[in-house]
């Protein structure tokens, strides 16, 4: 659905990508994470067909970025970090205008424009003035002219910026719907928690180049040794578990605090699996116990680790 071709970006002496490429299929979340200035607004530009590439190619719904642009402005739905909208328009004003923009026939506007403005939550504000939302409205607002024209892929560049917590959730409420509508979606953030929940695959960008690309589960496999499991114990059963478990040959450390047991894991499923039946075994109840999978912050911090100096 969408593809980076070894997109570079030069703006005179400064290399601002370099020799980037990364495939988003059909109905992907994908998270393009990175500090501010790593990269990611330079591509998401490049893609919007916004910006020429200094070298490479890109192609969204199947759609040449840099040979056939006006396919793929009508393929997206592009929300740029830093956005302006009209205050003198009401807010049915504002869709209407980008409904005309996509060539949306008259007799069909009235309807597209009620039902963008029901999916964001907006129908409430529809006869509102632009310049009376707060800033939380203004971004759905944004999102809802995305919308208009029902693209099949979205690029949203940091859609979250500057809201207020509750309009943060809000938003990853709305994005996690459009997910259930079968849209292909880049978003780009350098707040990771943003990202966690709902992103199927990421990419981590840092200095302008590509550092690992694909889901958090097999870049998490590339970047660590080893497992972690840990498991959390019920009563006075925690000196028995830490036994079961040093007496584990998959076991290699271990800490132990509380009624918690973590510890770095060699082995498979099926060793997990006989560890937990050696504890129920043994009388210890056990309240969870399963692998401890990495944050994305974590993961950001390992892949970079070394980059940044």
């Amino acid at each position: 659905m969408i593809e980076v071709l070894n997109f570079s970006k030069r703006y005179g002496d400064f290399l601002a990508v370099d020799d980037l490429s990364f495939t988003i299929g059909k109905g992907e979340i994908f998270g393009f994470i990175g500090p501010n200035g790593a990269g990611k607004s330079t591509t998401i530009r490049f893609l919007a067909t916004l910006l020429r590439p200094t070298s490479g190619e890109g192609r969204v719904n199947g759609h040449s970025v840099t040979a056939d642009p006006m396919s793929v402005r009508r393929s997206i739905g592009f929300m740029p970090d830093d956005f302006g909208v009209y205050d003198g328009m009401k807010v049915w004003e504002f869709l209407d205008f980008f409904a005309v923009a996509y060539e949306i026939p008259r007799n069909q506007r009235r309807k597209i424009i009620a039902e963008v403005l029901e999916l964001l939550d907006l129908s409430a504000k529809r006869d509102d003035y632009v310049s009376g939302l707060s800033k939380g409205m203004k971004q759905r607002l944004c999102l809802a002219k995305t919308l208009v024209h029902d693209p099949p892929v979205l690029i949203l560049d940091e859609p979250a910026s500057g809201l207020d917590p509750r309009a943060r959730l809000e938003m990853k409420a709305l994005l996690n719907e459009l997910k259930q509508m079968g849209k292909t979606i880049l978003i780009s953030s350098h707040i990771l928690s943003e990202l966690a929940d709902f992103c199927t695959s990421i990419g981590v960008i840092e200095r302008g180049k590509l550092l690992a690309a694909g889901s958090i589960q097999e870049i998490e496999q590339q970047i660590r040794s080893h497992r972690v499991i840990k498991a959390q114990v019920m009563g006075d059963g925690r000196a028995a578990a830490e036994a079961i478990f040093r007496g584990d040959p998959h076991v290699r450390q271990i800490e132990a605090y509380d009624r918690t047991i973590s510890a770095e894991f060699e082995g498979q499923d099926d060793d997990m699996a006989r560890l937990l039946d050696r504890l129920i075994n043994a009388g210890v109840r056990v309240h969870s116990f399963g692998e401890e999978p990495l944050s994305l912050e974590e993961v950001f911090m390992m892949i970079t680790k070394g980059v940044v100096s």
